[in-house]
């Protein structure tokens, strides 16, 4: 005879997923000579629990509260007592609830880490003084209680402008088009880049104290550098899904633990001023230009690289 529970889902799958969002936490580590590090991070928690009969029965008694989560980041954080990057904390927090409640099957910690950067005076770091920068590095940790793992790191809101060597012709022309045809413009982005670790457990994971942080800024440095090219030549650009595309290849040729990466990179419009003159009716570049920044919607350019798994 079925139970109460089972006749009363008999018919229906359940999905249970509960959580907690934007737990801010900050932590400072001091060094013996003086020296200070800070970060600051947005932590959300969602949790796989196997808690059915709170769905079900109004019993609470498998549910771990969001109270719990968040008391849990600030215990974990302050127990942290070396350095480490938000992929580290992000494993530590998915590592304990699964751990450390029964009825939790997998966790997914995603942590947004402010920039805050050390600041310079007369040309030397500040020991203990920080100022905040713009891009954010992000990551995404999913673990479950065999250890396996998946993990993502990212870049949001890196705004990046090259005031020449971009071109963008021979596009679909219709009774709907009104923008020229160039080979000269201005490209101005703000990049959002998502990659996938190709480690899929706990065991698999590089022992390198800050290796996720020093991986993350080697990953920007090379999508800049392919962005922007030589410092005085540059490269040339004949559209944005050309360049992204260069981008996206370069990580993966570069990096051989990152299996999977994505970038989005929406056109920031510069539109060349319009003067018209009986000379000049229509819209001429100069020497010096002037533009007007626009706020017209963006065009969404996107492309996702992956490197194909071998056949065994």
């Amino acid at each position: 005879m079925d139970s109460p529970k089972m006749a009363e889902l008999k018919g229906l799958k359940l999905a249970q997923r509960h959580g907690k969002s934007r737990v801010r936490v900050a932590r400072v580590w001091r060094d013996r000579d003086g020296k200070h590090h800070f970060a600051e991070w947005s932590v959300n928690i969602s949790l796989l629990s196997d808690c059915l009969p709170a769905y079900i029965a109004a019993d609470n008694s498998d549910i771990v509260a969001t109270d719990t989560m968040k008391n849990t980041v600030y215990a974990k954080a302050k127990e942290c007592s070396e350095q480490l990057s938000a992929e580290d904390f992000a494993i530590v927090l998915a590592k304990h609830f699964t751990s450390f409640y029964q009825q939790v099957t997998a966790a997914i910690v995603n942590i947004v880490e402010k920039p805050w950067e050390r600041i310079s005076i007369k040309g030397q770091q500040h020991d203990h003084g920080f100022k905040l920068g713009s891009e954010r590095h992000t990551t995404e940790v999913m673990v479950d209680k065999l250890g396996t793992l998946r993990m993502t790191s990212g870049i949001e809101g890196l705004s990046i402008l090259k005031t020449t060597s971009k071109g963008f012709w021979r596009f679909i022309r219709d009774k709907y088009t009104m923008l020229p045809e160039t080979r000269e413009r201005m490209m101005a982005t703000e990049v959002t880049a998502s990659w996938r670790y190709s480690y899929e457990s706990l065991s698999s994971l590089p022992l390198k104290p800050l290796y996720f942080t020093e991986r993350y800024m080697d990953v920007k440095e090379v999508l800049l550098n392919t962005f922007f090219g030589p410092s005085k030549e540059g490269v040339y650009s004949p559209s944005v899904q050309a360049t992204l595309y260069e981008m996206a290849k370069a990580v993966l040729g570069r990096f051989p633990d990152i299996s999977f990466i994505q970038l989005k990179m929406p056109n920031l419009h510069f539109l060349p001023v319009n003067l018209p003159s009986k000379d000049n009716p229509v819209i001429v570049k100069f020497d010096d230009d002037v533009y007007m920044p626009t706020d017209e919607p963006h065009g969404t350019i996107q492309a996702t690289l992956s490197r194909l798994r071998s056949k065994m």
